[in-house]
């Protein structure tokens, strides 16, 4: 969907395709392309539960987008994923020498006294 159109204008638009008698040529009318109006109606049907199975409500769009900006913004995630090794002995290796590099831990270290 476009940004340049407010969600009050789609709204609007999408009940004017809904009236009796009107249908997506009234599009030319509004100043929008055809193919555009028919998303905004998709997206309508979709938002009330009258869409395809499996389609995103605009609701789940926005989390999906935010989800996925959080993702890429988590400076450690990928990182921390690859170096999970499975031994405890080499898990703390991997930590200390995390921490003098300056990264946090990736789980928390045990006293040094503490038996294994």
């Amino acid at each position: 969907m476009s940004k340049r159109y407010s969600a009050e204008f789609k709204r609007d638009a999408v009940a004017l395709v809904r009236s009796p008698g009107r249908n997506v040529t009234a599009a030319r009318e509004l100043g929008v392309s055809a193919e555009g109006l028919r998303n905004w109606v998709r997206q309508d049907d979709t938002d009330r539960s009258e869409g395809p199975a499996g389609a995103l409500t605009s609701a789940e769009e926005e989390e999906l987008r935010r989800l996925r900006r959080q993702n890429r913004e988590q400076p450690y995630g990928r990182h921390r994923l690859a170096a999970c090794p499975r031994s405890p002995d080499r898990r703390q290796a991997t930590s200390r020498r995390l921490a003098r590099a300056g990264h946090p831990p990736l789980w928390p270290l045990p006293p040094p006294h503490a038996a294994q």
